[in-house]
């Protein structure tokens, strides 16, 4: 009966253990596929973010409101990039469902982004000012 449920750990841990192999390989095929486009902009602008933090010595609920922000557009831009490689893959040729669901998409980068420089500028502003 142990042997078993050895048997089932062991193929549970080589189950995650792959899952977690896809999701490095699927940060990979991210920054493959968006590198020249905005995630290299969007790691300049977090980095500055976490310099200015420490310049600024934020709060700990600043710097949980400013992670948070930082992830929600890296989460965004990730499932932008997913949702665009499906919508060519499945829809090769032009069709305006795909350009609207492609739009769709690129809208939620930029609604989080909009938000994250609303959070930016109310933890920073009070500080430049």
């Amino acid at each position: 009966m142990a042997d078993k449920a050895d048997e089932e750990k062991a193929w549970r841990e080589i189950k995650y253990s792959k899952k977690f192999a896809h999701a490095l390989r699927g940060l990979y095929v991210l920054w493959v596929t968006t590198k020249t486009s905005h995630l290299v902009t969007y790691m300049v602008a977090s980095i500055a973010v976490v310099i200015l933090g420490f310049y600024f010595h934020v709060s700990s609920f600043e710097w949980i409101a400013l992670v948070f922000s930082i992830g929600f557009v890296l989460v965004s831009e990730a499932f932008n990039t997913a949702i665009e490689i499906d919508i060519d893959l499945t829809s090769p040729e032009y069709h305006p469902y795909a350009r609207d669901t492609k739009d769709a998409a690129a809208a939620a980068v930029l609604l989080s982004t909009f938000v994250a420089v609303v959070v930016g500028l109310i933890v920073f502003l009070p500080k430049i000012l």
